[in-house]
């Protein structure tokens, strides 16, 4: 691919010398004589690099690069000049210029200049596309009080080095705001290293999250760096903390209180500089009186403790969530996009989803792949409950006549097992008094 550069100088000779040189080495040249002329140009054409000025007639070149980075921040741009002063060389630099070099112009040195400009945007460019691969899947979306509220408390936790312990169902995200505080972190140039621990052997957590050193044990053929060691200057995370066991719990807490360990079978300390971040679904307050985790390093942990809420109690992002899922999978799939209908819609907004936003990705993957038709509507969509319907559902219409039944009957029976306790009937399902209301008044449901 050629790339097209714009000279701007008043100066004809100079204009026409630098485009015979650059259109030698293979790039497209067009050039210009003011500062008000590129920025012209640049209206119906974007240049790879521009070739600037700093005195020109009308608005200077300094003036002309503000405007330029301000419209277009890709563009590169080589300052020229036939005073150079440090001063503005460095108010240059300052605006996003990548170069300054001072006439009489050394065209040797202006190829290079330019190729170099271009070689750096184009570097940029691919690691900025390397990063938004390497985040696909795990964008936080929701507009939420509870979402807007936990990016919030994001932005003021990620900057500092405490340790953070996050709670949370499972499929509510816990891994998505622990990438986020990595990304927002002092450590963010570094690896984010995960461990799941409840995926890990016992026999084998230890060697995982510490290494082992060759012939430490019956298998192990080579020495093996471990999570603690590759983590050094970034951040660990501990997926699912409350299944390790009390063996591996007495191990990270010495780990974590000396910044040191020894890997298996060695005797030799390993000092590390690691941020932990923790995650569970499991409320370890009642594991530590039930003796299956360690007081002090729930306590080490739980520096910054964060609650991540499930999806029944922000069911306002579900219609984001379908969205951004259907373009996912579509994509994905290499198929068309699907068109949820407002029944549909709905029917998922109202449900109370105890597999959380996972459960939701699912479904709408499923869909996704198994329907052949654009629409969705609230017959396509798979049983979403984890009780099975009273048999009289199956003789109506339509799902969601049958839906809203079932549901009108799981309202009644729990309203009659509180006495018709708003408050306690919405503890007893999962949900807040509020969304209780709302389905109560949606049923046409009055209140006890």
């Amino acid at each position: 691919m050629s790339h097209s550069i714009l000279i701007v100088d008043d100066e004809p000779g100079i204009r026409q010398s630098l485009t015979g040189v650059l259109e030698d080495e293979g790039f497209i040249v067009s050039s210009v004589a003011s500062g008000e002329e590129c920025l012209k140009v640049f209206e119906k054409r974007l240049y790879t690099c521009v070739l600037l000025d700093v005195w020109l007639p009308g608005i200077d070149g300094l003036e002309t690069l503000s405007r330029l980075k301000a419209a277009n921040p890709d563009v590169c741009v080589v300052m020229i000049s036939g005073h150079g002063r440090i001063e503005t060389a460095v108010r240059a630099t300052k605006l996003g210029a990548f170069d300054f070099i001072e006439k009489p112009l050394s065209l040797e040195k202006t190829i290079l200049a330019v190729k170099n400009s271009i070689r750096q945007r184009d570097l940029e460019t691919a690691n900025s596309e390397l990063l938004a691969k390497l985040d696909e899947g795990f964008t936080m979306v929701g507009e939420s009080v509870p979402m807007r509220a936990l990016r919030q408390q994001i932005t003021f936790a990620a900057p500092t080095s405490g340790r953070v312990l996050i709670y949370g169902e499972s499929g509510t995200g816990k891994e998505l705001v622990a990438r986020a505080l990595h990304a927002q972190s002092l450590r963010a140039d570094h690896p984010f290293i995960e461990v799941n621990c409840a995926a890990i052997p016992e026999d084998l957590i230890e060697s995982e999250l510490f290494g082992h050193v060759k012939g430490s044990f019956t298998g192990a053929t080579q020495a093996k760096r471990g999570k603690f060691e590759r983590a050094d200057g970034a951040t660990l995370f501990l997926d699912e903390v409350g299944d390790m066991s009390l063996k591996t719990q007495s191990k990270v807490l010495r780990a974590l209180e000396e910044q040191r360990f020894e890997p298996v079978g060695s005797e030799t300390s390993v000092s590390v500089d690691v941020r932990i971040i923790a995650a569970t679904n499991k409320k370890l307050e009642a594991e530590i009186e039930n003796g299956q985790f360690r007081a002090d390093l729930f306590y080490r942990l739980n520096v910054i403790p964060f609650e991540i809420p499930p999806l029944r109690e922000r069911l306002e992002d579900v219609p984001l969530l379908i969205d951004y899922f259907n373009r996912e999978f579509s994509a994905a799939n290499k198929r068309p996009l699907k068109q949820f209908m407002p029944d549909a819609v709905d029917l998922m907004q109202n449900y109370s989803w105890p597999g959380n936003v996972r459960e939701l990705r699912n479904t709408v993957e499923r869909v996704i792949i198994m329907h052949n038709r654009l629409e969705v509507r609230a017959d396509d969509l798979p049983i979403l409950s984890g009780e099975a319907p009273p048999a009289s559902s199956y003789n109506f219409d339509s799902y969601r006549d049958a839906a809203d039944a079932y549901e009108r009957e799981y309202i009644i029976r729990k309203l009659a097992e509180t006495d018709g306790n708003i408050s306690r009937t919405a503890e007893l399902m999962g949900i807040d008094r509020s969304h209780l209301y709302r389905r109560m008044k949606a049923l046409d449901l009055n209140r006890p």
